[in-house]
């Protein structure tokens, strides 16, 4: 009886067909390991856990297309922009704001200075969260700069995930709080009551100082990403953004939600945001196992169905679902220029592997692909027509688009975009391109290992 009962719960519950044919045929074929296998790997207990995990609501009430309703578009957005910039309001919950300044700022020798000095002129609040918080000289130097801000009298928080904590001993938690920093943890792993997932991560990057500056990207606060510091040898390229404007405030009601979450204390604190730094309109965008599952995913969906000449794409891992690469094909066969650039080597080997299995079927439709020397860029950039970027945390592989918390900045701005154009095709032309010659031509072994490696992908 045991084996019918796991085919049907298959047929209910799983999303795809060919997945539930194929546990269905498990359960037939072996009906004594069958439901044995669909227990320990075909449920979905990222999605069963996330859904006892819902962030919180934001204090303004807001969300999905009720913001659409409420909030207009900016008057000056182009005509051609405007179906992306609904979906946009369909997808987050805040408005398109405009007059926005965003600097991007290029690897630790950039982004760090700016970011301390930041917090080292703070006066009423520094909210802090990111992936990893290494302790080394850049782990020193923001705990530093963290603990004198507390002691003036700045209501200083910091959020770490439970899990990115563990890249470095000792935990940098630990020591912000000995400084008297109030330091939280995302959904740390424990044995009592028992909680020991590695999915469900906060991958978010936040620093906002007194509702005046932010900034946001892919960069965790670590030596590795100082890429001129002599014998670094996980040194790691990256772009953090430096934000101005009215987008601040949605960076920190974001980071109020999820501490939020992460402690069950609310923070009453309404952003006061009225200063107007720029030119660009953006929004901030969440994608994460909860509610908020499969919205980054509509978004490049979106945003691929939008261009009108080109497609730019940045990541350090490139294992997207179905339906981006069909986005991504149909795009170049009605004549887009799509480029991807990722790393010739990343820090996760079996990702790369991965990914070779699966990108003939780009090629075949002209994409093109670049592949980067080192050191290893872990660079996440989106640009479409040289006009609309897409920046922040999320890669484009499984664990960002359906098991991690993720965060993401729209920016319709011209400047910002050639900018990121013009150092993504920088990196593309400092490296080499990939064909589908090359791609097809591995030898038996190394097809044999990708293909293995892409099995796998949903896990990846």
């Amino acid at each position: 009886m045991l084996a019918p009962a796991t085919a049907v719960h298959a047929l209910l519950y799983k999303r795809e067909s060919r997945g539930a044919f194929g546990w269905i045929a498990v359960c037939i074929v072996t009906p004594l390991a069958g439901p044995l296998l669909y227990l320990f790997f075909g449920l979905n207990r990222t999605r069963n856990r996330a859904q006892n995990f819902s962030m919180p609501p934001l204090r303004s009430g807001e969300r999905g297309e009720v913001v659409a309703h409420v909030h207009p578009l900016p008057e000056d957005l182009p005509a051609t922009f405007t179906e992306l910039a609904r979906s946009g309001q369909a997808l987050s919950r805040h408005a398109l704001v405009g007059q926005n300044a965003v600097e991007p700022l290029f690897n630790g020798e950039q982004a760090y200075p700016a970011m301390l000095d930041a917090i080292e002129h703070a006066r009423h609040h520094i909210c802090l969260t990111t992936y990893i918080f290494d302790h080394d000289r850049t782990g020193h130097s923001f705990c530093t700069a963290l603990a004198e801000a507390a002691r003036r009298g700045v209501d200083v928080r910091v959020l770490i995930d439970g899990v990115g904590e563990w890249y470095s001993r000792p935990r940098a938690s630990q020591r912000l709080r000995r400084a008297g920093i109030r330091t939280a943890r995302f959904l740390p792993p424990r044995l009592v009551p028992p909680s020991l997932s590695i999915n469900l991560r906060n991958h978010h990057k936040i620093l906002v100082v007194d509702d005046r500056v932010a900034f946001t990207g892919g960069m965790n606060i670590s030596d590795r990403h100082c890429v001129d510091s002599p014998g670094e040898a996980q040194a790691t390229a990256d772009v953090q953004f430096q934000l101005q404007g009215p987008v601040v405030g949605q960076l920190t009601l974001e980071f109020y939600r999820t501490w939020e979450f992460a402690t069950g204390e609310a923070v009453d604190h309404q952003p006061d945001v009225d200063t107007k730094c720029g030119e660009a309109a953006c929004r901030v965008l969440t994608d994460g196992p909860d509610e908020d599952l499969d919205r980054m995913t509509m978004l490049l969906a979106a945003a691929i169905a939008s261009a009108r000449d080109s497609i730019r794409i940045m990541t350090p891992y490139f294992l997207p679902p179905r339906e981006l690469i069909g986005a991504l094909q149909a795009a170049a066969v009605r004549g887009i220029d799509v480029q991807v650039v990722l790393p010739e080597r990343s820090n996760l080997r079996y990702i790369d592997w991965a990914t070779r299995n699966m990108l003939w079927e780009l090629l075949f439709r002209g994409v093109r692909v670049n592949l980067q020397p080192a050191p290893f860029n872990h660079g996440k950039l989106f640009v479409v027509d040289d006009f609309y970027s897409l920046v922040g945390s999320a890669n484009w592989d499984p664990r960002s688009l359906r098991l991690n918390f993720e965060l993401q900045v729209e920016a319709y701005d011209e400047s910002l975009a050639r900018n990121l154009g013009e150092y993504i095709d920088r990196s593309a032309a400092a490296g080499r391109d990939l064909t589908l010659a090359e791609v097809d031509g591995r030898r038996f072994p190394v097809r044999l290992r990708d293909a293995a490696c892409w099995l796998f992908t949903p896990y990846l």
